[in-house]
């Protein structure tokens, strides 16, 4: 019998109590766990009691070693609980990324960026340049990151913003739909400048812009210089006000390189002119 056992027993015995025994503090101690919702508690319970008699450890160290379980779980369930309201696009993470293949990216401002050090300064990223050349991708790794932190994160493109604003607006609940935007503390805006966007798609898309200013950090990708986004808004004033904001505190990362998608299509019409002209194909010919 341990220590605590004997203790409860004597205690029991001095007020006329029954002894409580090993087994009932053991189901006590389950059902406590099971009604605080510490599953991964309750169910690692058994192994930890077992270790700490092994090893000998003290009470302390068991009640320790046990709560660990449950904070690991919990860290983890928040994690992927992130991670799916982020609404990444791809499981891409920083690692994935071919600096090497990519010559026009500044690999330095990338990994420093990877420290999520800007959001302590609700800092925005402007990521600028042709299709192809990772700008999207990087902008979900950083998202990946900054959600693993423990940060809340989310990527919308420029379009899927503002269409749901609209729908908001059709509902009567702007203000939550501004809200759900405004809150992250990373937002994303992929295909910024994309398409060229009406009056009540720039108002509304500066609305989530101006909310954010100071308070947290946006990501933009776009294939349009900054000197095009008036076109693209449609507003010269309009557009000099987002770009204010987005540049106080603003990083620019511009990325000048082949694309992607074109090397991943020349490596397989390689591969098949290699299939077709090979040593068979010779031979036969």
């Amino acid at each position: 019998m341990d220590t605590t056992t004997t203790t409860i027993t004597a205690s029991a015995t001095a007020t006329g109590d029954p002894p409580t025994t090993s087994a009932q503090i053991y189901q006590r101690l389950r059902a406590h766990l099971a009604f605080l919702k510490m599953t991964a508690a309750a169910e690692a319970l058994p192994q930890v009691l077992d270790a700490a008699r092994d090893q000998q450890t003290s009470p302390l160290e068991a009640i320790e070693a046990l709560l660990a379980v449950q904070v690991t779980a919990t860290e983890h369930r928040q994690q992927a609980s992130r991670l799916h309201f982020a609404n990444l696009p791809a499981p891409w993470s920083i690692d994935d990324y071919d600096f090497s293949a990519q010559p026009g990216v500044d690999q330095a401002l990338i990994r420093e960026l990877a420290t999520l050090r800007f959001l302590d300064d609700a800092a925005n990223v402007l990521f600028i340049g042709p299709p192809g050349v990772g700008k999207t991708m990087l902008s979900i790794c950083l998202a990946r990151l900054a959600a693993q932190a423990g940060h809340k994160a989310y990527f919308t493109t420029c379009d899927d913003l503002i269409r749901r604003l609209r729908r908001a607006i059709a509902e009567q609940r702007l203000a939550t739909g501004l809200r759900f935007f405004v809150q992250p503390r990373l937002l994303v805006i992929d295909e910024f400048g994309y398409r060229r966007l009406d009056e009540d798609g720039r108002s509304l898309l500066f609305e989530v812009i101006n909310a954010r200013y100071l308070k947290g950090s946006t990501i933009t990708t776009s294939h349009v210089g900054i000197n095009g986004w008036a076109d693209r808004l449609g507003d010269p004033m309009l557009a000099a006000a987002l770009i204010d904001r987005l540049l106080h505190r603003g990083i620019i990362v511009g990325i000048d390189g082949p694309s992607y998608r074109m090397r991943s299509h020349q490596a397989r019409a390689n591969a098949l002119r290699a299939a077709t002209t090979g040593p068979n194909t010779r031979a036969g010919s």
